[in-house]
């Protein structure tokens, strides 16, 4: 049993004081401020401490690190870069992180699939995974080896799908090998000039809508890398679940989101952790200008009533430190206790698996 000077019950707001968790197994059995506990258990008591669910992270790249992303998925074999993903998924966890939504291997093909299975089966530490696989992108797309020797044939850190028959292609391909979801990029590169905000998109409703119905032919669900219109709108249209970075949403894909519950995923800290380590001043202000905009746009989502969940986007920054998300979502416009519910409530239901994890429940995930 935990005890602590406090818990925090996270639909509601409220704070009882004490805490107490009864666990049994891997289940919470009681919650309350004095629960009943039997003659033998074990008491832990935390002190002046806050009891509350594990974090979420619906936004994450288990098998990247800090560094050059492409040189990484280029020198890096396969084996190596999953025990880099085994190690970063200790990381996350020993954070406070107990489930996260891996958004692609970035060129690791299915191997998230062992990481997934070693965590369920109790072999390795980490925390509960839903995984994508390798992510699904055009030729020269956002993750296409653009800008290298084209006679080496480089290849994409996505998987190649053209159109609506090669999406549905691919999309089998990777439920087979053990996604839980489909991961599309959507729309890039991005642009921002003098305010005004592009970003080319990649795939048309109408192959987007392919991709979906695909997915749910399985009872499987489709996410997006979208961080501007019009692909964000088409992937609204679509009926995908999430649309992450969100940079900029026009009013209708903001509607459409709202009404369907189609959660943004801001990813702020990716953001500033690219700004604070620019090669130079000229890259920094412009990621800090990206960043900035980025903010305006989020305020207007919010008020907007666009439903958010938390994802950092680590990897590209050292993971365990990415419950830095969750502060910047305060900093730019959330109630700390919004950001906590956008985090837990709606990450529980963004991962498939409300009324499991994301509150101190009975019969809840301990």
């Amino acid at each position: 049993m935990l005890h602590a000077a406090r818990l925090l019950e996270i639909e509601s707001g409220k704070i009882i004081t004490p805490g107490e968790v009864l666990v049994e197994g891997e289940r919470i059995a009681e919650v309350g401020s004095a629960v009943k506990r039997p003659a033998e258990a074990e008491v832990i008591d935390l002190g002046d401490r806050t009891l509350m669910p594990g974090l979420i992270d619906a936004h994450v790249h288990l098998f990247l690190h800090p560094g050059a992303e492409n040189l990484q998925t280029f020198t890096e074999s396969v084996p190596q870069r999953t025990i880099s993903a085994v190690l970063a998924a200790r990381d996350d966890l020993m954070a406070g992180f107990t489930a996260e939504r891996d958004m692609g291997t970035e060129g690791a093909g299915s191997a998230d699939t062992a990481v997934r299975h070693a965590i369920d089966q109790g072999s390795i530490p980490g925390p509960r995974l839903r995984i994508s696989g390798n992510a699904v992108d055009i030729l020269g797309g956002h993750e296409d080896a653009i800008g290298g020797n084209p006679e080496q044939r480089l290849l994409s850190n996505a998987t190649y799908a053209n159109n609506a028959m090669e999406l549905v292609t691919v999309i089998r391909r990777q439920l087979k090998e053990g996604a839980d979801f489909i991961k599309i990029y959507e729309t890039g590169p991005d642009s921002l000039r003098e305010g005004h905000f592009s970003t080319p998109y990649q795939y048309t409703e109408v192959e987007l809508s392919a991709a979906v119905e695909e997915a749910a032919r399985t009872g499987k669900h489709v996410a997006v890398h979208a961080t501007g219109e019009p692909g964000a709108l088409y992937a609204a249209q679509a009926g995908v679940v999430s649309i992450d970075h969100a940079f900029r949403l026009s009013d209708e894909t903001m509607r459409l989101m709202r009404e369907r519950q189609v959660f943004a995923v801001p990813t702020f800290t990716i953001l500033e952790y690219f700004a604070d380590h620019a090669a130079s001043p000229a890259q920094a202000a412009r990621e800090h200008q990206m960043l900035e905009f980025h903010v305006e746009e989020f305020r207007k989502q919010i008020a907007a009533g666009v439903p958010m969940a938390v994802g950092s986007d680590v990897g590209p920054f050292p993971h365990g430190t990415q419950a830095r998300e969750y502060v910047l979502m305060v900093k730019y416009g959330m109630s700390p206790l919004t950001a906590l519910q956008a985090g837990l409530v709606n990450g529980a239901k963004l991962l498939g698996w409300e009324g499991q994890i994301g509150g101190l429940k009975p019969g809840y995930w301990a």
